[in-house]
């Protein structure tokens, strides 16, 4: 099976022996052990990988000693901690190390960063560098040769999204992991939290989000269907989020009254988790969500580009009260880009001439003919 490069590598590569602990996040099933173990080799016996959801790497990182550490860990240029999380106050045992042994490179990744980030923050601060790694982006997939020569390859990825252990397989067996992924395994990081111990909820609520795509999404709705309170609410997203399961766009408004400004839209780092929790991987020809579908599908892509070069953008979507809008919204460096998602070439968007004009924004309208250049 032919390895599809992912761009993070590179950066993470550029980063190593420069004093700072790499930190890794990524969902379940990224691909971060992978990636993990294709840096550890390039230093043969000088590496060493540990599994911090075993007992024994549990019990060997028990104790925050430098001598203990060091003992178990071994005289190794690089390690991994992977699923790192796992270890009880991480935190200040992975200061201890990059203290005691600052030639040794530590690699530690996550898969929530919401409980990894919460455990290293203060004590890594000035002592880590943070990478997150998400399904193949359109870049990695192009530069691999695999998709993009025809429409079928747009349908498919749309169809059954881009996690590696799904993307190379046939549409049976891809149909199979993605109803497993889209399960609890994806969401199990959320499950470890004390007060959040619904599996259930956080099915149905993934599954509303889900059927909601593209939409703005109230809060109080959604804890008025579940029988939860809106702080539940907002806490199981916000673990998801965290989780990199979904992420939240914030309604953007500076100037304009009419403009809406407490509102969002919550959307999939993958379509296929999206298609999985609604049961729908029909042809695009079929389905009434193909609208939304594109939309997830640009604006996911956009922010794994983003992330994969270092870009730091604000991210919005862009709605008055008169039902003018924009679909995603970036504001860089004080300038402002506006985007409409259209998956029909041959259908129009109007110019919301209000943000234009107010905002002195460019505004652009992707479709299937263009939007190569909006992903790469």
């Amino acid at each position: 099976m032919q390895f599809i490069h992912r761009i993070v590598e590179k950066l993470i590569k550029e980063s190593l022996f420069q004093g700072k602990i790499i930190v890794l996040y990524g969902a379940r099933q990224v691909g971060k052990t992978t990636l993990a173990k294709k840096i550890l080799a390039d230093f043969d016996s000088q590496s060493g990988y540990f599994n911090c959801e075993e007992v024994s790497a549990q019990n060997g990182l028990a104790v925050a000693d430098s001598d203990a550490l060091s003992a178990f860990l071994g005289n190794h240029k690089v390690i991994v901690l992977d699923e790192a999380q796992y270890i009880p106050d991480i935190g200040r045992k992975l200061k201890i190390l990059a203290d005691t042994f600052p030639k040794m490179q530590i690699i530690a990744t996550g898969s929530s960063s919401f409980e990894l980030a919460d455990k290293t923050a203060e004590p890594l601060t000035g002592r880590a560098l943070h990478f997150t790694l998400y399904p193949f982006s359109y870049e990695e997939i192009t530069a691999s040769g695999h998709l993009f020569t025809a429409d079928e390859d747009i349908e498919k990825i749309l169809r059954f999204g881009s996690y590696p252990e799904v993307f190379l397989l046939p549409e049976k067996q891809a149909l199979e992991r993605l109803n497993a992924l889209s399960g609890a395994y994806l969401y199990k990081d959320t499950l470890r939290f004390d007060d959040l111990k619904k599996s259930g909820l956080v099915r149905d609520l993934l599954k509303l989000v889900a059927l909601q795509l593209g939409q703005e999404v109230s809060y109080n709705e959604l804890a008025k269907e579940l029988g939860v309170s809106r702080q539940t609410i907002r806490k199981y997203l916000d673990v998801l989020e965290q989780s990199f399961v979904i992420f939240t766009l914030h309604a953007f408004a500076r100037n304009l009254r009419n403009e809406v400004k407490k509102s969002v839209k919550i959307y999939f780092y993958d379509t296929g988790i999206r298609n999985g929790l609604v049961q729908n991987f029909q042809p695009l020809r079929l389905r009434d969500d193909i609208g939304a579908l594109w939309e997830n599908y640009c604006i996911a892509e956009r922010q794994k580009w983003s992330a994969n070069h270092s870009r730091t953008v604000n991210a919005y979507f862009w709605r008055t009260y008169g039902q003018k809008e924009v679909d995603y919204v970036e504001e860089e460096g004080g300038q402002l880009k506006g985007f409409e998602f259209k998956w029909n070439p041959k259908k129009k968007a109007r110019i919301p001439s209000e943000f234009v004009s107010v905002y002195g924004a460019e505004y652009s309208v992707i479709n299937t003919s263009n939007y190569r250049q909006f992903l790469a």
